[in-house]
């Protein structure tokens, strides 16, 4: 029988809400403790704005680190925007929550992992949450410095 309803629409909007709530903790009080966030998103997903010198470098799929040195980050419905440094210059990134892929907080081993889209249309199943290993493993490979507020990537985070 076909799904009518859209139940894996809706759970897409569910679990993106995670993601969403975590941001607007982040956004009003500051990361608490020793959280600290992997954002994994697409640069060419419709509404994503990042400077054309990132777009050059990462034409695919960026990994943020939100931990020390992040600022102004504001979470709307559909959307969040934070500025970081990259070599040492600030960039303002504004990425919809349709275009995570993947997020991460390994001071408390959670991650989730977004299926993408379908050729349809589809959400095949929405998302799934995921365990890190008890120590959180090194990023693989670092793209931007070893300042606060890197681009990493997140091989180890997503299942094969």
């Amino acid at each position: 029988m076909k799904d009518l309803l859209g139940y894996d629409r809706m759970m897409e909007r569910a679990i993106r809400g995670v993601v969403r709530e975590a941001l607007a903790v982040a956004a009003s009080k500051g990361l608490p403790g020793a959280h600290h966030f992997y954002i994994t998103f697409r640069t060419q997903a419709p509404g994503v704005t990042i400077p054309d010198r990132l777009l050059a470098k990462y034409p695919e799929e960026m990994t943020v680190v939100l931990e020390h040195q992040f600022w102004d980050l504001e979470v709307t419905e559909d959307t969040f925007a934070v500025t970081l440094s990259f070599g040492n210059k600030p960039a303002r990134l504004t990425v919809p929550f349709a275009a995570v892929t993947t997020f991460a907080d390994p001071s408390v081993q959670f991650g989730l992992q977004f299926k993408e889209a379908g050729a349809d249309g589809s959400q095949a199943p929405a998302a799934e949450a995921t365990t890190a290993p008890a120590e959180a493993p090194k990023p693989k490979a670092k793209a931007a410095g070893d300042t606060p507020g890197e681009v990493v990537t997140l091989d180890s985070f997503r299942k094969k």
